[in-house]
């Protein structure tokens, strides 16, 4: 066999090792932290409570035995437009694969307030609109348990759906772990 021949072989060889590893991490984007991406556990750094552990509602820990959860949490307000907008369209796009909470912030519904207390990123006042993913992955001790981000900013489409595919995979990969 040429050297060349032997060239191309190698190179196609490491060519290949190098898609399938890429590929095969692909899985999840957002790492279990406290940081201002990541997947929290507990309250995250920056938060008024930072490390302490969350008191989910039982309506989402319920709804999170099947999918992931996506909350929204608004009023009717120009300034809540852009992201109900923006929720709008990820749900229409993912519609059975998430559950969805629309949530009205007039206080009508006690789930709205549950919402707001348990994910609120910040801590203190809180305020609209809030929008939060929730999911299953491995705490740092490797223990399957809910974890969530949320936000009150606008943040647009490709915000939501980073973090509902994250979420989707994170479920995937978690759920048959999950001692609810």
């Amino acid at each position: 066999m040429s050297q060349f021949k032997k060239m191309i072989i190698f190179t196609s060889f490491i060519a290949s090792f190098l898609l399938i590893t890429s590929t095969s991490s692909l899985g999840t984007q957002y790492d279990v932290g406290s940081g201002n991406d990541d997947w929290w556990t507990k309250y995250p750094d920056g938060h008024s409570g930072a490390g302490i552990e969350v008191n989910h509602p039982a309506w989402v820990l319920d709804a999170l035995g099947s999918k992931p959860v996506l909350i929204y949490v608004h009023k009717v307000c120009d300034y809540c437009v852009p992201q109900t907008e923006s929720v709008k369209n990820i749900t229409n796009e993912f519609s059975g694969d998430i559950t969805f909470y629309e949530l009205n912030a007039d206080g009508g519904d006690v789930r709205s307030e549950e919402a707001l207390q348990a994910y609120d990123p910040n801590g203190g006042v809180t305020y609209v609109p809030l929008t939060a993913i929730i999911t299953l992955s491995p705490n740092p001790e490797g223990a399957v348990e809910p974890v969530w981000h949320s936000t009150e900013e606008i943040t647009g489409d490709d915000w939501i759906k980073n973090y509902v595919e994250d979420a989707l995979d994170q479920y995937s990969e978690n759920s048959g772990d999950w001692a609810n």
